[in-house]
């Protein structure tokens, strides 16, 4: 009896430190999301709720490993690759700024980063149009950058998202730039290749599944806009953003157990 019990005191012991371990293995993020009026939460009546990376930061904590999670929305309506380039000193100097401010200093330094929309423009936005090549080399001289500066951080490239053919608004996009923005997803995806040699499990590609979703479901989830050549569908609408963030956080998350 007196065996018996040690035994059974012995697998509780071993299912506490366990549990213990399990605990202390939860990592804590700070994830500072990139991106253009789409990342931004633009169209929405309530961004700081149902912006997409609000949604992917949900879906995160939702994870078992997850600790506490942190996040900057630094997406700006309208900016491109070029925007974001250190020389141009426009938006990364604020990318910079987000990614010290974080409380946790401890917590994985996550930058999520979706651009593409309008360095696909014919014209209108910052350096568009930005050629397939050009959008491939500036996505890395942006990581490169934050690689170098915050060398225990981890980057997700998240493929851009469909929008419709008659797309002209401020901007004009059109056809056209949907073709280009189309031909963005292959450089990411070999940027992304290229990184995998000189800095593994640090670079990654995120979400490849919205551009289809969107493409499918525009009616339902992008909000209807009136242009210069009718209605076109951009942004997404309150659905849509909840659909994206979801992306974002499963790659995110997919991202993590790779890192």
């Amino acid at each position: 009896m007196i065996k018996f019990r040690a035994f059974h005191i012995m697998v509780i012991v071993v299912l506490l430190l366990s549990s213990n371990c399990l605990f202390a293995q939860k990592q804590n993020l700070n994830i500072v999301f990139i991106g253009n009026s789409i990342t931004q939460g633009a169209g929405l009546n309530n961004p700081q709720t149902d912006a997409p990376p609000v949604i992917a930061c949900e879906y995160l904590r939702k994870q078992a490993n997850i600790g506490t999670v942190q996040y900057s929305n630094q997406g700006y309506s309208g900016f491109t690759t070029v925007d974001f380039l250190p020389s141009t000193a426009t938006a990364f100097n604020k990318v910079e700024a987000a990614a010290h401010a974080f409380i946790d200093k401890q917590g994985l330094l996550v930058f999520s980063i979706k651009l593409g929309t309008n360095d696909s423009a014919i014209e209108g936005p910052n350096g568009a149009p930005v050629s397939s090549e050009c959008y491939k080399q500036n996505l890395k001289v942006i990581a490169d950058s934050l690689l170098k500066e915050f060398p225990d951080c981890i980057i997700v490239f998240q493929h851009p998202i469909w929008y419709s053919p008659n797309t002209y608004n401020g901007a004009r996009y059109l056809e056209e730039g949907l073709l280009r923005l189309q031909s963005y997803a292959a450089q990411i995806d070999g940027l992304v290749a290229d990184y995998s040699v000189t800095y593994p499990r640090e670079v990654f590609t995120g979400d490849k599944k919205a551009f289809n979703y969107f493409r499918e479901h525009y009616l339902t989830d992008l909000n209807a806009e009136q242009g210069h050549r009718g209605t076109f569908y951009l942004h997404p609408n309150k659905k849509g953003a909840a659909v994206l963030g979801n992306y974002w956080g499963k790659a995110i998350s997919h991202a993590l157990k790779q890192h």
